[in-house]
């Protein structure tokens, strides 16, 4: 499952997969902005047909947080 989210953002945001780990903070350490996060999260559900809610989008800020949530909801990528 990280490995498909660290797949997604280094190639959204143009950056090494290898300097992503699932403590990277997505704003800070990653130089991701709201709307970076947003397309993210759009990307992931029109590619796996699913709904991430707003309230669950307002609490991801390490890309472990994504990927927990992924899980939590069983998610399959």
């Amino acid at each position: 499952m990280f490995e498909k989210v660290q797949t997604i953002l280094a190639k959204q945001l143009r950056l090494d997969p290898a300097k992503i780990t699932p403590e990277s903070l997505i704003k800070k350490d990653l130089g991701a902005d709201s709307l970076d996060i947003l397309q993210l999260l759009m990307r992931i559900e029109d590619q796996y047909g699913i709904v991430i809610p707003d309230q669950a989008l307002a609490k991801f800020e390490t890309v472990g947080d994504v990927v927990a949530y992924l899980e939590e909801n069983q998610v399959k990528l």
